[in-house]
């Protein structure tokens, strides 16, 4: 990223150059305690839902005010695919977001809108000037509901992913529902985004650097409408990955579960349906490499497990060596799913066969 002096440096290197005696007043380091006090009106919890009815996933994320007439960042992954998102600010009072008004896919970064006036936005600071080592503060709504919940470390990394995407790699952890939140250095500025992202079996925590945002957060407020957004997020996640989208659940012959005990097979449908409860929504949100990381370690425990009925083991192998195949993580998400759902059919089939003997 290009370093950009802010009107206010270069007013105090313009009084420098003329007195020679003129310095900017020095910041002021606060506690914990007292970010998360002068912080806590601008950061808002984000409710989004996808689907209708009893088959809606209902996600949480985090986000916070950058514009006093209702404008709130997040992370993309938070609303991309919702027609209906929800913001719960500090009072208790929620508003439904109207308008997208801004978003960059590649940094998963979205500033959205509501029908309100007079929020209180947070102070940006300057992500160029941060180093590894520095402190930082993550403020959360892990889950959705354990709000305003406070984490703090350090910055352990700045990785560079490629010329365009630069990330700050922190200590603090980041909590499912806690995505969008804002990352404070120890003058409560805001230097980050907070997103976590699952990679190899390990939850690493990133901070995407506040400078990203800042071209999102002015202009007018026009943007579009939340559900034309959706639905164009849809279609263009459809149109890249096409008809590997269509799901391929195989069916097993009873046979498959040969040798396996009722207990190994609660075992078995348990661990696929937590893996699920955890995983849709994660892929709903678009992480889709995070919910095939969820999905892959199931899978590969119980490949791996020599108690475990053969049949059940190589069905578990043939869904990682069909995702280790495909060329996209949405793809491979899928093609775990569509293991999950082959051994939870024939699990059924099993369980009714035995019911009616």
């Amino acid at each position: 990223m290009k370093r950009a002096l802010s009107t206010a440096v270069i007013a105090a290197l313009s009084l420098a150059a003329c007195s020679g005696s003129q310095r900017a007043a020095p910041r002021t380091r606060l506690s914990t305690k007292e970010i998360l006090d002068q912080n806590k009106p601008g950061i808002v919890r984000i409710e989004s839902i996808v689907g209708e009815g009893a088959k809606a996933q209902v996600g949480y994320g985090t986000g916070f005010v950058v514009g006093a007439d209702g404008r709130i960042a997040t992370n993309l992954h938070v609303i991309a695919f919702s027609e209906t998102v929800k913001v719960r600010l500090l009072d208790g009072s929620e508003h439904p977001v109207t308008r997208v008004l801004a978003a960059d896919p590649a940094r998963d970064l979205a500033v959205i809108a509501i029908d309100k006036q007079d929020l209180a936005p947070l102070k940006l600071g300057d992500s160029d000037k941060v180093s590894a080592g520095d402190r930082v503060v993550a403020i959360g709504n892990p889950l959705g509901v354990l709000d305003y919940t406070v984490s703090d470390g350090l910055i352990s990394s700045i990785r560079q992913l490629d010329p365009k995407v630069t990330l700050l790699q922190i200590s603090a952890p980041i909590s499912q529902g806690s995505s969008g939140g804002p990352l404070f250095n120890l003058y409560g500025e805001v230097i980050g985004v907070a997103v976590g992202i699952a990679q190899e079996g390990q939850n690493l925590n990133f901070g995407i650097p506040v400078n990203y945002l800042r071209p999102l957060t002015s202009g007018e407020r026009r943007g579009e409408p939340l559900a034309a957004f959706a639905a164009r997020m849809r279609a263009e996640a459809t149109a890249r990955v096409g008809v590997e989208l269509r799901p391929t659940v195989p069916r097993h012959p009873l046979s498959v579960l040969d040798g396996c005990t009722p207990e190994q097979l609660i075992a078995i449908t348990k661990a696929i349906s937590d893996a699920i409860s955890v995983g849709a929504p994660v892929y709903n949100r678009g992480e889709h490499e995070a919910c095939f990381v969820i999905y892959r370690k199931v899978a590969e425990t119980f490949e791996a497990d020599q108690e475990i009925c053969k049949g059940v083991r190589d069905a578990f192998g043939q869904g990682l060596l069909k995702a280790e195949a495909a060329d996209n993580f949405t793809s491979k998400a899928w093609h775990m799913r569509d293991t999950f759902d082959g051994l939870l059919h024939v699990i059924e089939r099993k369980v009714e066969a035995e019911a009616n003997r």
